[in-house]
């Protein structure tokens, strides 16, 4: 997509699609989500997620307006992530990529750093749901509301490696 082509700002995909594709997640309804085993760690979230992202950007106020993006997000086991996907603000789409690290903390909560293929760091706080198998993710970003939700795309193979 030509960037010139878009009804915002020069800058305005980058940071679209960091906000977005890692974007971004949602708190979990309960305060914390235990794991089967009784706890979670990196090993966790080993596969990959298909992610939604919903909410909006509020700063600055030639991007503020609605978002949203779907993506893959994979993750290696061990601390590494990678994501690909699409975002929309105000109905202009961005493709892209990103990269990061993510750390889970014993009681399956946890936070992610990614730099989008434009260069944006993107940082979020997460909560593991589902024995593993779904997460909720929210932005911490200032000048964004931006929510989460992602589901294990393969459950029974991720198990098995």
């Amino acid at each position: 997509m030509n960037v010139k082509n878009m009804f915002v700002t020069p800058g305005a995909p980058v940071k679209i699609f960091a906000m977005g594709a890692l974007t971004v997640f949602a708190l979990a309804a309960a305060p914390t989500a235990k794991a089967e085993h009784g706890g979670c760690s990196e090993a966790t979230l080993r596969g990959t997620f298909a992610d939604t992202d919903t909410g909006f950007l509020t700063t600055p106020p030639a991007m503020a307006g609605p978002f949203g993006g779907v993506s893959l997000e994979t993750f290696d086991g061990i601390g590494g992530m990678t994501t690909t996907g699409f975002v929309s603000l105000n109905g202009n789409i961005v493709p892209g990529t990103s990269e990061g690290t993510y750390t889970v903390n014993h009681d399956c909560t946890g936070t992610y750093t990614v730099q989008n293929s434009l260069g944006l760091t993107v940082h979020g706080f997460f909560v593991i749901a589902d024995n593993g198998n779904g997460l909720r993710m929210i932005v911490t970003d200032p000048g964004t509301v931006i929510t989460c939700v992602a589901r294990r795309v393969f459950p029974e193979r991720d198990r098995e490696r």
